[in-house]
């Protein structure tokens, strides 16, 4: 290849697409391609779509009208991949150079070669090494793919069924990061309490994260997301014991209504949600628990939204990531009547969130006085000072100020002020 071809990255979605970013990059950059962070003048542009929802798609239509006048000035290669859903696969496979899937990745050296006298060897995609955007936090695909068909999930349609890396590499490829002195790592499924079920003779989740709790160092390591119906004791006694995993569960509930959970295809109850919090909460005392949760799913009567607002009084959640539900092309929900106005699902929405304030806050102003070790991850410098941000091992979002540049390090804070979306504090000892 001849000279430093250079290339921007639209990356929508999840963590896995982000992590699927970096793997991306990790390709591009053994081609002597050249990452830069805007698209004005490069000559590839690589979309990592995702079709979980409508506004991602559009977003996509958005700038394909830009980078059409750019063409017309210029040679530029638009590729997309990520995850979509066979409708939108087609439209965008009419609208950009190169399309592929994700999980053939290690085929875009060839569908780029037309660029290249170079031969490239193929390799499979979870041997592809990444080019992490950070230096101290890396996210690690573990598994891709789901086999549980929730009825609104454009998922297992985009991404296939599950496939479990073998746990030798992934032991192999966390223990890189934290020889190269990453203090944070993630690991990444769709569903990663089913890891390994794909593959005979293979770790179990909770005993892949007990041989990587094993290695050396101090770090930090965290996973998302898990199922509620595949949430075992056994994980959560690792949760409770091993040093290296944080005190923060991330735990997808969807709905607080038995009919509406079937209707999700979600495969467990209300009451056996409830038995694993309750069970998280007296192992682990300390820890921090966040869920998802969508309003205005096809049917959901106000009596049923109630029982949802009923849980979340209940269980009490230190965060929810709250969406309105949106219909979706190719998914068992998008043929169901998406009954419920756009107005009343902003209004079950709101409910919720004022709901989940109030207990937020109550939540975190037990942590004033505290002092607790905080992973700085961005840090912005001001007229004489720096303003640093970074997560708590329970994912409690804390600033503080400071006359150095700390990012990426572990800093003790002592906290000072609480509000429902996060910390405030000063170095300890300042």
């Amino acid at each position: 290849m001849s000279g430093k071809l250079k290339y921007y990255q639209f990356v929508l979605g999840c963590q896995m697409n982000k992590s699927d970013s970096e793997r991306i990059a990790g390709v591009l950059n053994d081609l002597d391609y050249q990452q830069v962070d805007n698209e004005t003048d490069v000559d590839l542009i690589i979309v990592v779509a995702c079709s979980v929802r409508q506004s991602a798609i559009d977003r996509i239509y958005g700038k394909l009208r830009q980078w059409n006048k750019i063409k017309k000035q210029r040679p530029l290669v638009t590729a997309i991949t990520g995850c979509l859903l066979p409708g939108d696969k087609k439209k965008m496979k009419t609208l950009f150079d190169l399309s592929f899937d994700i999980t053939e990745l290690a085929e875009l050296p060839k569908l780029l070669q037309k660029k290249s006298s170079q031969l490239f060897d193929v390799k499979e995609y979870f041997d592809l090494h990444p080019t992490p955007e950070s230096a101290f936090q890396i996210y690690i695909p573990i598994m891709t793919g789901c086999n549980n068909f929730c009825t609104y999930c454009a998922v297992p349609y985009v991404r296939g069924r599950e496939k479990s890396r073998t746990s030798r590499s992934i032991i192999i490829e966390v223990k890189e990061y934290i020889d190269k002195g990453y203090k944070e790592i993630t690991l990444l499924g769709q569903n990663v309490n089913s890891y390994g079920l794909d593959l005979p003779n293979e770790l179990t989740f909770p005993e892949l994260l007990k041989e990587i709790n094993d290695l050396p160092g101090d770090w930090w390591l965290r996973f998302v997301t898990s199922h509620p119906k595949d949430m075992s004791d056994e994980l959560i006694d690792i949760l409770a014991t091993e040093k290296h995993l944080c005190e923060y569960v991330h735990l997808p509930i969807q709905a607080g209504d038995n009919e509406t959970l079937a209707s999700m295809n979600r495969k467990y109850t209300v009451e056996h949600y409830t038995s694993l919090v309750e069970k998280i909460r007296e192992k682990i005392p300390k820890t921090s628990l966040s869920t998802d949760i969508i309003v205005g799913f096809p049917g959901e009567t106000p009596k049923q939204f109630k029982n949802t607002v009923k849980v979340f009084k209940s269980l009490k959640f230190d965060m929810a990531y709250i969406s309105k539900f949106s219909p979706r092309a190719g998914t068992v929900a998008a043929n169901l009547a998406d009954n419920i106005s756009p107005h009343e699902k902003k209004k079950r929405e709101k409910k919720l969130t004022k709901v989940l304030d109030k207990y937020a806050v109550k939540f975190n102003k037990q942590y004033i006085g505290q002092t607790l070790t905080v992973l700085i991850e961005k840090s912005v410098k001001k007229d004489n000072h720096f303003e640093l941000s970074g997560k708590t091992r329970s994912f409690k979002t804390t600033r503080c100020n400071s006359q150095k540049d700390l990012k990426g390090q572990f800093v003790n804070i002592k906290i000072a002020k609480a509000t429902a979306y996060g910390l405030e504090g000063v170095i300890d000892g300042n």
